[in-house]
């Protein structure tokens, strides 16, 4: 590939990824959006969360899998927990990786 069409692509790239998170920023700015607005806004992070997570939850091997040995299942029942209880990032982890850890080493016992 040529220097210039790499370079026209990275300039590109960045363009289409910077654009539509600065263009809301530059409208927006120093005004207000209603408190509907806010509310709604505030649910988007957690919604884009469970959207990235629950397929890798849920679909092993491109199949449903709602086993039993379903580990990362069984894990993200307490992780969801603590992240109701608690609203705590480090402790959700925390949570999720200690039950999967935990279910790992008593299923290498038995």
């Amino acid at each position: 590939m040529a220097q210039e069409t790499l370079l026209i692509t990275i300039l590109g790239m960045a363009l289409v990824t910077y654009l539509p998170r600065l263009l809301p920023a530059w409208t927006l700015r120093g005004r207000s959006l209603p408190p509907f607005i806010m509310a709604w806004l505030r649910y988007i992070p957690a919604a884009v969360l469970a959207a990235l997570l629950l397929p890798s939850l849920l679909v092993a091997e491109g199949r449903l899998n709602l086993a039993w040995d379903n580990l990362y299942l069984w894990a993200a029942i307490p992780a969801a927990l603590v992240a109701w209880k608690r609203r705590s990032l480090f402790g959700t982890v925390l949570a999720g990786m200690g039950v999967v850890a935990l279910l790992r080493w008593i299923l290498s016992l038995v």
